[in-house]
């Protein structure tokens, strides 16, 4: 298959039936299943995230998203009553937003938001892709009532807002949680040291772009929106030095590739990853089942070939929890470029 045909965006679509996707996260965190495909499509393994010390060596190095979701999401109404939604995505200056807002189209230029009585966010322009700007008038108001985003697809209420936090989140700046380091605990993490693993951190700040859908026919059309990382020098010579670099999460596989790509240890990525893309740090990678469509899955099929279509054929007939607060998979680089 050419490669035209293989970034049309129709290969990575495969039906997730809605019983499919988990809706509440599982206890203890890593009691969650993991698809273990390190040794090819065919060789496929059962196993729980628990068990991820079983297929460490020593020297392996495991690198994780230490950051933070920041409670971004308000409900709030307009002086009619009618209710309204607003998802903080980024400052811009001194109260100055982008959002996202529901309803969209109701919400024009100039409408004040209330809580109760009070005036908290001023709609302002439109600028790009549904987005517009927002004037927070109270920020009192707002750290007090913003809430964490769930996926939309996550229809039950969170009974315990830490669990879409991971135990390694210090950094705020996220819109969504690096949903693989959700398994973690702080057993399994002994465990892996135990092993003769090491553990490292980086921070990528998840955007909202990392969720939405792919809408071009070619998917090499799809642009990324950019995101903040940080790579520190200590973490840079620990994955030179590694036997085996094991990204836990695209969020980390994506800033330990930009640095490999951009040579900046910090900064803005809009890296997207897909088709013959040269892989130069990591090797294995600890990941969610992704959606269909989504800049994720594009970036599975570069990592690991055409053959996840039966990785998750294989996950969904094994009854595998897929999305946000799913189960895992480990799967191995097969395209270094070393």
């Amino acid at each position: 298959m050419d490669l035209d045909k293989k970034l049309n965006l129709e290969n990575f679509y495969y039906e997730l039936p809605p019983e499919s996707i988990a809706q509440e996260p599982v206890e203890p965190r890593s009691s969650a299943r993991l698809l273990v495909a390190t040794e090819g499509p065919k060789n496929i393994l059962d196993a729980q995230v628990k068990d991820l010390p079983s297929f460490l060596l020593p020297g392996d190095l495991i690198v994780v998203n230490e950051t933070k979701v920041n409670p971004a999401r308000l409900q709030l109404s307009k002086t009619t009553g009618a209710q309204a939604e607003v998802l903080l995505l980024e400052p811009l200056g001194e109260n100055i937003w982008k959002a996202l807002i529901k309803p969209g189209r109701r919400l024009k230029e100039g409408t004040l938001l209330y809580h109760d009585a009070q005036q908290v966010i001023k709609i302002g322009k439109r600028i790009e892709d549904g987005i517009v700007l927002v004037e927070v008038i109270d920020t009192e108001i707002v750290d007090k009532l913003a809430q964490l985003a769930l996926p939309p697809y996550i229809h039950t209420p969170l009974k315990d807002p830490n669990r879409y936090q991971t135990i390694f989140a210090s950094l705020p700046g996220s819109l969504a949680a690096p949903t693989a380091g959700l398994h973690f605990d702080q057993d399994l993490v002994k465990a892996c040291i135990a092993k003769g693993a090491d553990v490292a951190k980086i921070n990528l700040s998840v955007g909202i772009g990392t969720f939405r859908p792919i809408s071009t026919t070619n998917v090499e059309q799809h642009v990324m929106h950019e995101e903040y990382y940080q790579v520190s020098e200590q973490t840079l010579a620990q994955c030179r030095a590694a036997k085996r670099v094991i990204a836990i999460g695209t969020t980390t596989l994506r800033a330990l590739e930009s640095v490999a790509n951009s040579g900046n240890l910090s900064g803005k990525t809009d890296l997207f990853i897909y088709g013959d893309f040269q892989f130069k740090i990591v090797d294995l990678l600890l990941t969610n089942f992704h959606l269909p469509y989504s800049s994720l899955l594009v970036l599975l099929e570069a990592f690991y070939g055409s053959e996840w279509k039966i990785l998750y054929e294989h996950g969904l007939d094994k009854g595998y929890r897929f999305l946000s607060f799913g189960d895992a998979m480990l799967i191995s680089n097969r395209r270094k470029n070393n």
